[in-house]
Order: C-alpha cells, then sequence, then structure tokens
C-alpha cells in the first residue's frame, strides 16, 4: 500500500515526528480557542470597567479596579427583563411551529413517499443557496400585505418553514427501519398515529438538535425582527439593545450583551453532547 500523503507514517512515527505532530495540533488548538474565547472575554472584561477605562488607548487587557454595577445598570436601562421574556416567546412559538411543519414535511419525504418526493427536497434544498438578505424584502412586503407588524405571527410563519431543519429530519428518519413502520401498520395504525407513536419516540436526539438550531436562531436573529416588531415594547433582546444603545455608556452596552448572552451560553454546555449525537445519529444505518 502506498501513502500519499506529505508526511509519511514513518516519519510520523518517529520521536521528533511525534514531537512535531502534537506542536502543531496544540498550536492549531489553541489559536481556534483563542479566536472564539477572546470576543466573549474582551466583552466580560469590557463590562466590569469603568467608563474613563475602557475610552483608554491602549485598552487594558484586564480591568483595573472590576465592578458589577454596569450590570445592574444595564438591566435597568435597557429593561432586559421585558426583552428577554418577549425573545422567549418568541423563541417558544417559532419552536412549536417549526417543530409541527418540519417534522410533518420530514415524515411525509421519508416514509410516505409523495409524488416528485425528490423534486420537492430538492427545492427546499435550494432555497438553503439564496442568501437571507435577497428574499428580505420579498418577505417584508408579504408580512406588510398580511398585517403582520408588531405582530409574533409575522416572526413564526418565515421560522415554521426550515430547508435544513427538514433535512437533518428527513435523514434521521431514512435511517428508522422499515419494519417499525410496517409493524405499526399492521396494528392498524394510520400515517399521524405512526409518525406519534414510533417516529416521535425514537427520534429524540435529532429533535433536541432541531429545537436547540431553532431556539438559537430565534434568540439571535436581528434583521427581521428589526423590520418586523418596531414597537419597543415588543421587541426581542437582540433589537432592544441596539436601540437603546447609543443613550448609554459602552460598558453599559458590554454589560447588556453580556446578559443577552447568558441564556445561550448554558443551553450550548447543557445540550452540546446532545447536538453532536444528533448530528450523526442518522448519518449510519444500522
Amino acid at each position: 500500500m502506498q501513502f500519499r500523503t506529505i508526511v509519511s507514517p514513518h516519519q510520523l512515527n518517529s520521536r521528533w515526528g511525534r514531537r512535531i505532530y502534537w506542536l502543531v495540533l496544540v498550536s492549531v488548538v489553541l489559536l481556534f480557542t483563542l479566536a472564539f474565547v477572546f470576543p466573549l472575554y474582551w466583552m466580560v472584561t469590557g463590562a466590569m470597567k469603568t467608563p474613563d477605562e475602557i475610552a483608554e488607548m491602549p485598552p487594558t487587557p484586564v480591568p483595573r479596579d472590576p465592578t458589577l454595577d454596569n450590570f445592574v445598570e444595564a438591566w435597568d436601562l435597557f429593561d432586559i427583563g421585558t426583552l428577554l421574556a418577549n425573545t422567549a416567546y418568541y423563541a417558544f412559538g417559532a419552536w412549536l411551529f417549526s417543530m409541527v411543519v418540519d417534522v410533518s414535511a420530514a415524515y411525509a419525504l421519508s416514509k410516505l413517499r409523495p409524488v416528485f418526493g425528490n423534486v420537492i427536497l430538492g427545492a427546499m434544498l435550494a432555497t438553503l443557496m439564496i442568501p437571507p438578505m435577497v428574499i428580505l424584502i420579498p418577505l417584508y412586503v408579504t408580512i406588510v400585505d398580511l398585517g403582520l407588524l408588531n405582530n409574533p405571527w409575522g416572526l413564526w410563519f418565515p421560522a415554521a418553514a426550515n430547508g435544513f431543519n427538514i433535512f437533518l429530519l428527513k435523514r434521521f428518519f431514512d435511517s428508522i427501519p422499515r419494519e417499525l413502520i410496517e409493524a405499526a401498520q399492521i396494528d392498524g395504525a394510520g400515517p399521524v398515529r405512526t409518525l406519534w407513536s414510533v417516529v416521535l419516540p425514537v427520534s429524540r436526539p435529532i429533535l433536541g438538535v432541531v429545537s436547540i438550531f431553532t431556539i438559537v436562531t430565534a434568540f439571535k436573529d436581528f434583521v427581521l425582527p428589526l423590520l418586523v416588531m418596531t414597537d419597543s415594547e415588543k421587541m426581542p433582546i437582540s433589537v432592544g439593545l441596539s436601540q437603546t444603545a447609543g443613550a448609554v455608556t459602552q460598558n453599559q452596552v458590554m454589560a447588556g450583551l453580556v446578559i443577552a448572552g447568558i441564556p445561550m451560553i448554558i443551553v450550548f454546555f447543557v445540550f452540546q453532547r446532545h447536538i453532536m449525537a444528533g448530528l450523526t445519529a442518522g448519518s449510519i444505518k444500522g
């Protein structure tokens, strides 16, 4: 067997080869870790600085006199409690409608096998190639024509159908043994009963992944809520922080951003295992 790699297995198994390998691996991991973690570190430390210190040039890497007063002030100035409640409400609605629409579509494409099912799936996947900004104006005009401005339905309808979520769900449903579906049909279960009693119970990993993706997207979405939710009492947190940022100090803005990011950080650390398990669950049929 002939190896065609930059470093041969013989060189890699040598003493210096192993040392260079681990040196490169650790360096790359640390570099990418710093690239992702440093913005979070800079945001948290900036929220702990005084207005004078955060305006200094060059900036100080560590706060000289750390304080948590900015977090209390940001909570009151931005009315973060109301913004988080609005965002949680919009995220729950988006999750609920996304589950209904995406699960139904993926189940139909995977197990019911409709006519032109592959064409329909291809059209759904083709929407992933279109930049969101391209359809933003038609989407906004549609929302205005339907009278959904300052209405949660203006955010829930666009989130209901997601080609990527449908693709993930379909791939998982394809891996479910056909014998389970046929056994349910023999027992007299219809398509809806089969979905509810057979498919969904064994699909918890991928349902968890799709749920996390939907909730995180609802929390971080900015442009569409900015256009749809113009009433300050109905704004999600991403829009509310941006609308008030010009009237407060920079360190208070940083504190508000830290508070806004805490829910999603908690969600990630709690469900990170489910994310990886769900993404790989339907990739191999056994």
